[in-house]
């Protein structure tokens, strides 16, 4: 066929761009014989085509960068964006997950009716609560009583739970 329809199946085979694939000198009436991808895939393990290789950027800047880190360097107050907060980790998620893993043990103690739990799970979601123990509070009244004991034996539950999944 073309060179250019060579040149097109042997950057699909390669992963690569059509404008890294190079073709050789010596063999560029074979390429221009090719018909199938066959022929394309004989012509690339004869070495006929052939992709140039990637380059990659010198990362010795971002190695020494990293090192500087590690050491305590260039973490100052002035290369710092963000608050606190926004800089000290997943704490809203952290806070999320142990919220709704309560809610859904108290579902599965029957304490909670379906529409119940859908609603506090939106509220979840919604940030309505700062903690378990004011989650908690919102529910007692609501009418629902959950005891410190029940509270503590629901929480030693997560933290086997977590503790398998771990494993």
């Amino acid at each position: 066929m073309t060179i250019k329809f060579a040149r097109r199946v042997a950057a699909e085979m390669l992963k690569r761009g059509e404008s890294s694939i190079r073709i050789n000198t010596n063999s560029l009436d074979d390429v221009q014989k090719a018909m199938t991808r066959d022929d394309v895939r004989k012509l690339i393990s004869s070495g006929a085509l052939f992709a140039v290789k990637a380059k990659h950027n010198a990362s010795i800047n971002a190695k020494l960068l990293k090192e500087r880190r590690a050491q305590g360097r260039r973490r100052g107050r002035g290369r710092r964006k963000g608050t606190y907060k926004a800089r000290s980790g997943e704490l809203w998620m952290r806070k999320v997950r142990s919220q709704r893993l309560f809610l859904e043990k108290l579902k599965e103690k029957e304490k909670l009716d379906n529409m119940t739990f859908k609603k506090y799970y939106k509220m979840i979601k919604g940030n309505s609560f700062a903690d378990k123990a004011s989650l908690i509070l919102h529910l007692g009244e609501e009418g629902i009583k959950i005891s410190g004991e029940e509270a503590a034996q629901i929480n030693e539950e997560i933290a086997r739970s977590y503790k398998e999944r771990k494993r």
